[in-house]
């Protein structure tokens, strides 16, 4: 018996892209990764061909933003949420899309990115420690 093969909405697969909707429709109009429609009209990706450009646009990068000069590779844009300041330590959280980042690093360099609710970072992880980068 054959298994269903799993198709994501445009929607769907912006989400788990990390990107917008409309970037994610513009790559597909530019047959960057192949859509069929079903019944109701909706534009759908195959799971099989959504998996191959995601690692290929991991691999690439999507070209639409700046260069990296980083060995941590790991990297999750968001937007700050929540920054706890003690008196030398500090909780900076980050929701990047679904994900959910917390880092606990020196109020020190909290103050020196002028880090604060509601800004772009993004957060890079590399073995256990989570990095933030003001955007």
């Amino acid at each position: 018996m054959l298994a269903h093969m799993q198709s994501y909405t445009i929607g769907q697969a912006a989400r788990l892209l990390g990107v917008s909707p409309d970037t994610a429709r513009r790559w597909a109009d530019a047959g960057r990764v192949a859509t069929h429609r079903d019944e109701g009209g909706r534009r759908l990706i195959d799971g099989k061909d959504l998996a191959a450009f995601s690692v290929e646009l991991a691999r690439t990068g999507s070209g639409e933003e700046d260069a990296s000069y980083t060995s941590v590779r790991n990297a999750f844009p968001g937007i700050v949420t929540a920054v706890k300041l003690g008196d030398i330590a500090a909780q900076v959280e980050i929701q990047a899309g679904p994900h959910r980042l917390v880092s606990l690093l020196t109020r020190e360099a909290v103050e020196e990115l002028g880090l604060e609710v509601g800004m772009e970072a993004t957060a890079r992880v590399k073995s256990t420690n989570v990095h933030i980068d003001r955007a």
